[in-house]
């Protein structure tokens, strides 16, 4: 299927394929598989004005990986947190322990991932799959068939660091992949990222990933730079090579597949350097960080960054890893991140059940999630704002973060607001969120957009709201706006009549 261009600042929806595909066999009463999903199901996807689905966790999972799933005391806990009546079926292990990069048999398989592939494709819907460049499951075939791709230790290694390294078949002693900031994922093996073999082997793993969908997230993409995996392993690791993972990888797969879209989840503050390596898009945590602190002017400051990085970015306000947005954030303050998320420049990450309100947060490794009634209120909200997302001011507009000052001596709350505008053309949409628990009153700065000589409409597309307003008296004055607590505005300028 080749592959088209993709929509700048595109919508990704982030769906779990077992648990998708289990809530789908319990209403049809069948096994279906990915080659089955309803088509009403996909039409409804398509109805929200996605770009992309991404259908994580497809890959075959590992035997000893959901073992040792059912056997953690830490895991068990979450699951009975998430799932009350859960049970040893329900634990299929971590996607992202993946034992062979082909698509489960129990979801059909290939031909199904292609299958569906195909039918999202006509309603206009990309899709990006996972990859895992740090770590494989500890019963892939590398560790038997190409153990020098792996991270290997001695027998020391594993009497005085049992929780970083295991015995494998052969009298061979294999690494756990981690995190250095963390313990090791004991279901995982630790690819050597320095190896040329490794990375060749990797490099044809994508080749043929990017035969069967769009793009891939890469999970924890920077663990294997230069500089973090010499941090993580040191002298294990060998001699650092003189290319960067990413610059011998993704070259290879943007050569037979331009258009084939690399995304990093990234931390650290190493979004600029996995950027010049050659990705597409990163994780943009800093600014989920700092919504979820609520810190106002933090996010402000975060906004000024140049539009053409920006572009660059995932903005989320949750996914699998992160806590519900509903618990986080809480209903309102949800909405008014909700709407900056989506009306930012970058791409925006919305995670399955995040437009319904739901509030269960599912720990990967099981199949199965809980039935959640949806909060209509919720849905109502995001119909509204990603319909108006749409607008393709959104997409090949040019964006500005503009400067607020008070509406009366002594008022300082215009710093709780955050205001920025899109234009193309005659089309503007001016966006002011009080992000704040307070009321907030202020002027926000508009000149230079033309507005001067004529009278205009302003429109609320999230409220329905209209407001009358001399373009004069804007371009000089500022536009006054006065927010209840997590309040915004977002207004379509109509012009009325000459001023």
């Amino acid at each position: 299927m080749p592959l088209t261009p993709w929509r700048s600042n595109p919508l990704i929806y982030e769906i779990n394929a077992w648990t998708w595909l289990h809530g789908l066999r319990a209403v049809a009463q069948d096994a279906l598989t990915l080659a089955d999903v309803p088509d009403e199901v996909l039409d409804a996807l398509a109805a929200w004005g996605f770009d992309v689905i991404w259908l994580m966790g497809v890959w075959e999972r590992s035997p000893a990986g959901q073992l040792q799933a059912l056997a953690h005391p830490g895991l068990l806990a979450e699951y009975r947190r998430a799932l009350p009546d859960f049970s040893a079926h329900d634990v299929v292990g971590s996607p992202f322990a993946v034992r062979r990069y082909s698509v489960d048999p129990r979801l059909g398989g290939p031909d199904a991932l292609a299958a569906l592939r195909a039918r999202l494709a006509e309603r206009g819907l990309k899709l990006v799959l996972d990859f895992v460049p740090n770590h494989v499951a500890r019963d892939h075939d590398w560790l038997h068939a190409a153990p020098d791709c792996l991270l290997q230790g001695t027998g020391r290694d594993l009497v005085e660091h049992p929780e970083t390294f295991f015995a494998g078949a052969g009298g061979r002693i294999f690494a756990h992949g981690r995190d250095p900031h963390f313990p090791p994922w004991t279901d995982t093996a630790q690819i050597n990222a320095f190896s040329p073999v490794a990375r060749e082997r990797l490099t044809t793993t994508l080749l043929e990933i990017a035969g069967q969908c769009d793009g891939v997230r890469c999970d924890m993409a920077m663990l294997v730079t230069n500089q973090v995996f010499a941090r993580t392993w040191g002298d294990r690791a060998g001699t650092i090579p003189e290319a960067e993972f990413w610059e011998t990888i993704i070259p290879a797969v943007k050569e037979q597949s331009p258009e084939f879209l690399f995304v990093a989840e990234v931390y650290w503050d190493m979004e600029s350097e996995l950027l010049r390596q050659g990705f597409d898009y990163v994780y943009d945590k800093r600014l989920y960080d700092r919504l979820a602190e609520g810190a106002t002017r933090a996010v402000w400051e975060h906004l000024r960054a140049d539009f053409s990085y920006q572009q660059r970015t995932v903005r989320f306000i949750e996914n699998h890893d992160e806590q519900r947005a509903m618990l986080v954030f809480g209903p309102d303050r949800h909405a008014a991140a909700a709407t900056l998320i989506v009306t930012l420049p970058g791409a925006t990450l919305l995670h399955e059940g995040q437009l319904a309100g739901h509030r269960v947060r599912l720990p990967v490794q099981l199949g199965r999630r809980p039935p959640e009634a949806d909060d209509p209120q919720v849905l109502a909200f995001y119909r509204v704002l990603l319909d108006e997302v749409r607008h393709p001011v959104y997409h090949q507009g040019q964006w500005q973060l503009l400067e607020t000052f008070p509406a009366w001596d002594l008022n300082a709350t215009h710093r709780h607001l955050i205001a920025y505008v899109w234009q193309s053309g005659e089309e503007r949409r001016l966006i002011v969120v009080n992000y704040s628990a307070g009321s907030a009153q202020g002027r926000v700065r508009l000149a230079g957009l033309g507005l001067e000589g004529q009278t205009w409409t302003l429109h609320d597309a999230l409220h329905g709201d209209d407001y009358v307003r001399s373009g004069d008296e804007m371009a000089r004055d500022g536009l006054y706006v006065d927010l209840r607590p997590w309040g915004m505005h977002l207004l379509r300028f109509e012009c009325s009549q000459p001023a």
